[in-house]
């Protein structure tokens, strides 16, 4: 049995994942058993609904109790001060999105998840979708890439990381459509709730990101390529979480994970310029 523990339980997501493994046991072998949360009442609650045994005093009091670890606040800001200690434990460590807050941060974190061969993995669960992935197949036969357009729901001023909280999964799915060669991304603009971000890539591709704070958009793409165009709504599979949590649960067992510096990165990298040329209200460099 792979043992699961959870750190963070105000994010929906952790009730998501013990649900798909403890209530509905849709992954054979694997369970949440362990629960730290940001209030003891609200672990609590978490932990009754999901059915998970136990809840815990602090993050590191999962080592020596679990195989394996999920970290799942709500601002990312939290994620690796948390995944610090388990990651020196040797703990094999998925990280909800996003990743962390700042890239610099970030890198220091993967360069000593390399040097202790611990396996670490982050991503949106949005490109996890077989509706994404049927875009994906679509887009192979568009030729050269023009632009893409990406509409989502973003409160570009939530208290829990800005652009950074739902932009995540507009950011996380560009790129890995376009690639990860980001020259500049221009100020978020707008007026009200409702915003825009440009990314202008280095091969001449701009991909616009539609950023609707002022109602529940759903996550749609279209795709200019030198041979036609593709639209895709993003439908959620019937167990949206089911494919990302397939994914973790094989990098805790395998010790290996397709993610990488690029793909868990890239993402914060952008995010950050974004938020940074909302201040500026200019063009921002970015590396990735």
């Amino acid at each position: 049995m792979l043992n699961v523990g959870i750190v963070g339980a105000e994010n929906s997501h952790t009730a998501a994942i013990a649900r798909v493994l403890n209530v509905e046991r849709k992954i054979a072998g694997a369970r949440v058993t362990h629960l730290w949360g940001e209030k003891e009442s609200l672990a609590r609650q978490v932990a009754a609904d999901g059915r998970i045994p136990h809840t815990v005093e602090r993050p590191d009091d999962l080592i020596g109790s679990v195989d394996a670890a999920v970290v799942d606040h709500r601002h990312g800001k939290f994620h690796l001060p948390a995944a610090r200690p388990l990651l020196e434990a040797g703990m094999p460590l998925f990280i909800d999105k996003p990743f962390c807050y700042r890239k610099a941060e970030g890198k220091r974190f993967l360069s000593r998840a390399s040097q202790l061969g611990v396996p670490v993995c982050s991503f949106s669960v949005l490109p996890k979708q077989a509706s994404f992935l049927d875009l994906a197949r679509k887009m192979r036969s568009l030729g050269r890439i023009y632009t893409i357009v990406s509409t989502g729901t973003c409160d570009v001023n939530s208290r829990w990381g800005g652009i950074f909280f739902y932009g995540i999964h507009q950011v996380d799915m560009v790129l890995r459509l376009a690639g990860y060669e980001v020259g500049q991304v221009q100020s978020v603009s707008g007026t009200g709730k409702n915003h825009a971000a440009h990314l202008f890539f280095r091969d001449g591709a701009v991909a616009t990101m539609n950023l609707v704070g002022a109602g529940d958009a759903p996550f749609h793409l279209s795709v200019v390529g030198s041979k036609g165009r593709a639209d895709q709504f993003i439908e959620f599979d019937e167990s949206i979480y089911l494919s990302g949590i397939r994914d973790f649960v094989e990098v805790f067992r395998s010790g290996r994970t397709r993610e990488t510096v690029q793909t868990m990165l890239g993402p914060v990298a952008v995010l950050e310029a974004l938020e940074k040329s909302m201040v500026l209200r200019r063009k921002v460099r970015v590396s990735i």
